[in-house]
């Protein structure tokens, strides 16, 4: 799995709805989102892009206004334990669902939680090597085959010293099921007739200093 993302998302309802009759956002709307979410940054427009690029470089902000919704790719909008979000974050999101949701396939990490209306209902960070940072909140039902041990990782036969794999499934394996559950597309899962094709999707880029 060769899967990375970095989303932040505030929605009035279905974002994947919204996603999937997305149309070009306004430049000078995308950029005021930037402006309120980094406070005090020199925000210069860089073009655009689309939401296939939901793992943008450093210090950039890839962001769409829509009605009913805002998505933004930032690596510094995602967390080990999203419940240390921001307080400002929660305020933009006032009386919205926020949606946060990073994936980094060189170390299988995952993290994704939800908020209604300043509220956390949910949120799960995790890695091999850190183990389950954080774990608050019922499970939404995607996640629970994962947790019954339905999605187990196999050894690799070709290492037969291997030690098992230190959580109950993969990481990645979860994070398409959440992507495709909280934000309608996929990364590297199988696409369905209802998918949101990210690549339709276009977002406005934005670098930060």
């Amino acid at each position: 799995m060769g899967a990375k993302a970095a989303l932040l998302a505030f929605s009035d309802g279905d974002l994947r709805a919204v996603l999937r009759d997305a149309v070009p956002s306004d430049v000078a709307a995308a950029e005021a989102v930037v402006r309120e979410i980094f406070p005090g940054a020199e925000v210069t427009a860089a073009g655009d892009t689309t939401l296939e690029e939901t793992y943008p470089p450093d210090r950039v902000t890839h962001v769409t206004v829509l009605p009913g919704a805002t998505v933004l790719c930032d690596r510094q909008l995602v967390l080990d334990r999203p419940s240390e979000i921001p307080e400002h974050l929660l305020r933009i999101g006032a009386g919205r669902r926020i949606v946060m949701l990073g994936m980094h396939s060189v170390v299988d990490w995952l993290c994704f939680a939800v908020w209604e209306n300043g509220r956390l209902i949910r949120s799960l960070g995790l890695s091999p090597d850190n183990g389950i940072e954080e774990n608050i909140g019922d499970s939404f039902d995607f996640e629970r085959p994962f947790w019954a041990g339905l999605h187990p990782v196999e050894p690799d036969p070709n290492w037969e010293d291997e030690d098992p794999y230190p959580l109950p499934f993969h990481p990645l394996q979860l994070g398409e099921e959440a992507l495709n559950s909280l934000f309608g597309f996929t990364i590297e899962g199988a696409l369905t007739p209802d998918s949101v094709l990210a690549e339709d999707v276009h977002m406005h880029t934005f670098r930060r200093s």
